[in-house]
């Protein structure tokens, strides 16, 4: 059987303002039915890299191709409207003027009977079938989310192109709509690349998570794979708090206060961090002076006093300052655990989710 060529295929792409390197030799796939979904920080690169694609903004080099074909390099450009892209932004971006039948049906070709039956048919997907005659300043922030995916589906796009379309939400309805727009979405069979700077958003989504910074693609993989195998520490600490631990190798291992880790293909004498999450931690009362006995998984216990702990909801968030070193750490406990300001506790650590990073000057 003959593999189908990707849904979205960009090769090398780049792009400078003023000199200045925006998008960086970024390549990408997307097959269909996938959501992919492009995370990263404010200004580095993602919706500029989401312009070119959708044709409003001109790479400097690559190629774009949607299904196999070619839809643009430096030569050769297919205008934005027969791109066959669907576009939603963080402003849905819908005709006031317009009822919301009216709004989905526009830029639709065919006879009116069939641009009705495909209004129909997508608002009945959407729970929005009762509001066909309805205008968009009569509807919630959720429901007019969800016209405007109505109307971004109707030409049957091969591709959709969403850059923070779910941030004008409130967090009572986003986790909600997201997981109707991704049922809709998998229905039609239609490749997503999704722009947000939302690690959770990120894992709640995507098929496939690309982490950019400063304009290059710098990891990508399932979400599962770029939480618990991060390429360095900045991709650690883009999904969650974290902890650092300096340390020095020697002979493949480093020794913390909390035992030694391995730090395979590390030279000798070269500086290291110890990258761990708050939730990675496992606490112990110091009931003997002497602290808890080691175990081969949590490795050496190391001894703290609590600076200050707060709930926060579904979780404790206590703070320590280590005695060996007068460091601070951070520290996560599921439900409510609030010990005293100045008590002594025990630190061990999961050897199994600590990260180690050569140290970068």
């Amino acid at each position: 059987m003959t593999k189908l060529p990707p849904r979205l295929d960009i090769r090398n792409l780049k792009r400078s303002f003023e000199g200045r390197v925006v998008v960086d030799d970024v390549s990408l796939t997307i097959e269909p039915g996938q959501v992919t979904c492009l995370l990263g920080p404010s200004g580095c690169g993602k919706s500029t890299t989401l312009r070119m694609i959708a044709g409003v903004d001109m790479q400097d080099s690559g190629q774009i191709y949607v299904d196999g074909e070619l839809i643009c390099d430096t030569v050769f450009r297919i205008p934005p409207e027969r791109r066959n892209t669907g576009l939603m932004f963080q402003d849905f971006a819908l005709f006031p003027h317009l009822s919301v039948a009216e709004n989905v049906a526009f830029g639709l070709s065919g006879s009116r009977s069939e641009k009705a039956a495909r209004v129909r048919e997508l608002l009945g997907r959407v729970g929005l079938a009762r509001f066909e005659e309805s205008y968009p300043h009569e509807l919630s922030g959720g429901e007019q989310q969800r016209v405007a995916l109505a109307r971004a589906l109707a030409p049957r796009p091969r591709l959709m192109l969403m850059d923070e379309p779910f941030s004008g939400l409130d967090n009572r309805l986003r986790d909600e709509i997201r997981d109707e727009t991704l049922d809709v979405l998998k229905q039609e069979d239609t490749g997503v690349l999704l722009v947000t700077h939302e690690p959770d958003e990120a894992m709640r989504m995507a098929d496939e998570i690309a982490l950019m910074r400063a304009g290059k693609i710098v990891q990508r993989g399932a979400p599962y794979n770029i939480y618990n195998a991060p390429r360095d520490k900045e991709a650690v600490g883009f999904f969650s708090d974290i902890n650092v631990i300096d340390g020095v190798v020697r002979g493949a291992l480093t020794d913390t206060p909390f035992g030694q880790f391995l730090a395979p293909g590390v030279p000798d004498g070269q500086a290291v961090e110890i990258v761990i999450r708050p939730q990675h931690f496992k606490i112990d009362f110091d009931r003997d002076g002497r602290g808890p006995d080691p175990t081969p998984s949590d490795g050496a216990a190391a001894r703290g006093v609590v600076e200050r702990a707060r709930f926060m909801g579904n979780e404790s968030l206590v703070e320590f300052r280590m005695d060996h070193d007068g460091s601070k750490l951070r520290v996560t406990v599921p439900n409510v655990f609030l010990p005293s300001v100045g008590k002594a506790l025990w630190l061990s650590i999961r050897r199994d989710r600590c990260f180690v990073f050569p140290k970068v000057a």
